[in-house]
This record gives structure tokens, sequence and C-alpha cells, in this order.
């Protein structure tokens, strides 16, 4: 049987600004014996542009 995890985050980013918060969250949750499986868009903007995802994490329960 697997847990799984899933962590919000809000994009609020003008366009081509980088962001690096979900690289801290994946290593965190690798700390926490997760392993990242993907992100799932919750919130996407009338042109498109993801405005919040949930990253999905997964480990044995």
């Amino acid at each position: 049987m697997k847990k799984y995890e899933y962590v919000p985050i809000h994009i609020n980013k003008m366009i081509g600004a980088k962001s690096e918060e979900h690289r801290e969250i994946i290593d965190d949750y690798a700390a926490l014996g997760y392993r990242y499986v993907g992100y799932i868009p919750t919130v996407i903007a009338d042109n498109g542009k993801l405005k919040d995802i949930d990253l999905v994490f997964e480990k044995d329960s």
C-alpha cells in the first residue's frame, strides 16, 4: 500500500521569472522517505498559465 502527500504550490511569478521553491520541498520530502511522482494542475488561468499546482509524493505505508 502506498501513502500519498499533496503539497499545494501557488505560482505567482511574472513571465520568465525563475522559481526554485519546488526544489526545497522535494528535498524535504525525500529526507522523510517520500519519492516525488509528479504534479497536478489545480488552478489554470484563462490564458492557460498554471496558477496553482499540487506536488505529489509517495512512500510505502
